[in-house]
């Protein structure tokens, strides 16, 4: 097993951060893969570990044969390599090893890297150097084998999108005419043929929205008030798209990429030193979507990297959060879009506090702003300074600890928490996530004082994944806390 994340990085003999078993975990493919890792986080079945300033860490592990596996990680990737068998990425050799480390950085003396570690390294390094090697000698980068057929492919997909938009758009209308209550009686067939013919129109964004739309018919009081909601947004992206020679560049991008067509990181590179503010797995049909969040301390920026996983493989990219990397990050084109691709990293990664936050009651405003450049935003990124997860009647808050306006936010949150009425500003947290076990890590890291939380706030509340410890200081700086909680 073998997997380089997140291109090839050169050492440079910084110091490296010791990452904690938080972040450690965070790196594990699945559940099996964390629970078999721990168990091998402990010295016993580990012999001739080392480390080296350049960030790589080595051990052999004993296991069920007579040879070790040889296992070595390099922490400024990540990146790992196994002698196992295992098709995950990272094995739970590698997890244990980096376990190890986590709890006992003296199992790991300086030393020179064994044999089989400096030829790993090695060619690590000749293949970011062949990588590099057309950009560093001022080539041009090469385009498609034949760029006239690449553009008559481009025309004859978008024309398919064409008639698959105004076929929809006949089929809204019909649905407008005919009532909206009727569609509780025509089940989730008339839903699932209708995005069936947006896949032929080679439209998957389309059909992923249609598909939607069958779920909220009869799904609980108030459903067709939903479906009106969804069925305008649906409209909206048919007309932007049937009209997008007139929409500026970053909006036609943006209806480009929610209609399904294939967008690639263009622009300038971004170099920053990006913290890693969560990282969590979501099913997408047949695939797993990894989605990591990292914010740049330099540049204010928040960028989001995606990558996926088939076949019941994890997805290869992972990064340790609440780690921060000197990287850089090359933005894909749309109005309002923070997907990025993570290029060249430069040296290792190192430990850091938590990001500048705003208010709850400030958090409303970032999102409808960012809803001018893309309408069809469900949620956007946003980090909480100093609020305090409290029960409500239909679930759980984050309030305010502090505000100008509401002196008294923090006594009106221990107010309600045992049954009293508050006045000041507080966020609902998403039904998505009462259910999660990250809302009690949550609640029981505050223990009633202010956290820091990062997450998406949209129109169904705010989904926390991250939060940092009430002794952590922003920016990094003077932190006396713990490291960061990982909520999904």
């Amino acid at each position: 097993m073998q997997l380089s994340h997140g291109g090839e990085s050169s050492p440079t003999g910084a110091p490296v951060a010791r990452w904690s078993v938080e972040q450690v975990l965070a790196l594990a493919p699945d559940a099996a893969s964390r629970k078999a890792g721990t168990r091998l986080g402990a010295a016993g079945p580990w012999s001739g570990t080392g480390c080296d300033a350049s960030g790589a860490v080595w051990g052999l592990c004993k296991g069920s044969g007579s040879t070790p596996y040889r296992t070595v990680v390099d922490t400024t990737g990540p990146a790992y390599a196994c002698s196992c068998p295992s098709r995950k990425f990272p094995c739970k050799h590698a997890l244990g090893l980096l376990l190890l480390r986590a709890s006992d950085d003296g199992a790991f003396p300086p030393a020179e890297p064994a044999d089989w570690v400096e030829e790993w390294l090695t060619g690590r390094r000749a293949r970011a150097a062949r990588e590099s090697g057309p950009a560093a000698g001022g080539d041009s980068v090469r385009g498609p084998a034949d760029p006239a057929a690449a553009r008559k492919r481009a025309q004859r997909r978008a024309e398919r999108v064409t008639g698959g938009a105004q076929e929809l758009e006949q089929r809204l209308g019909d649905l407008l005419r005919g009532g909206l209550a009727a569609t509780d009686r025509s089940g989730y067939g008339l839903w699932e043929e209708t995005a069936a013919r947006m896949v032929d129109a080679q439209a998957p964004g389309l059909a992923a929205r249609v598909r939607e739309l069958g779920a909220i018919t009869g799904s609980g009081p108030g459903w067709p008030v939903r479906l009106l909601e969804e069925c305008g947004l649906l409209h909206l992206l048919d007309t932007a798209w049937l009209g997008r020679d007139r929409l500026p560049d970053p909006l036609a991008a943006t209806v480009r990429t929610r209609v399904g067509l294939p967008q690639s990181a263009e622009g300038p590179p971004v170099r920053d030193q990006w913290l890693v503010l969560a990282q969590y797995d979501t099913p997408d049909g047949k695939i797993v979507a990894r989605r990591i969040w990292l914010y740049g301390r330099g540049s204010g920026r928040t960028a989001l990297l995606l990558s996926f996983g088939a076949a019941g493989r994890s997805p290869a990219q992972a990064l340790p959060v609440g780690a921060t990397i000197d990287a850089e990050l090359t933005p894909y084109p749309g109005g309002g879009q923070l997907r990025a691709e993570l290029g060249e990293q430069f040296g290792a990664t190192t430990a850091a506090g938590p990001p500048p936050g705003i208010a709850a009651a400030a958090a409303p405003a970032v999102y409808g702003n960012a809803l001018r450049d893309d309408p069809w935003l469900d949620a956007w990124p946003v980090t909480l300074r100093d609020v305090i997860p409290v029960p409500s009647k239909d679930g759980w808050q984050l309030a305010d600890a502090h505000t100008d306006a509401h002196p008294n936010a923090r006594a009106d949150a221990h107010a309600e928490t045992h049954g009293g009425t508050r006045t000041g500003s507080a966020l609902p947290i998403a039904p998505a996530a009462l259910s999660r076990p990250g809302l009690w890590k949550l609640v029981a890291l505050s223990g009633g004082g202010p956290v820091t939380v990062f997450g998406e706030i949209g129109h169904r509340g705010f989904e926390p994944f991250a939060a940092w410890d009430p002794g952590e200081d922003e920016e990094g700086a003077g932190t006396t806390g713990g490291p960061v909680v990982q909520l999904v």
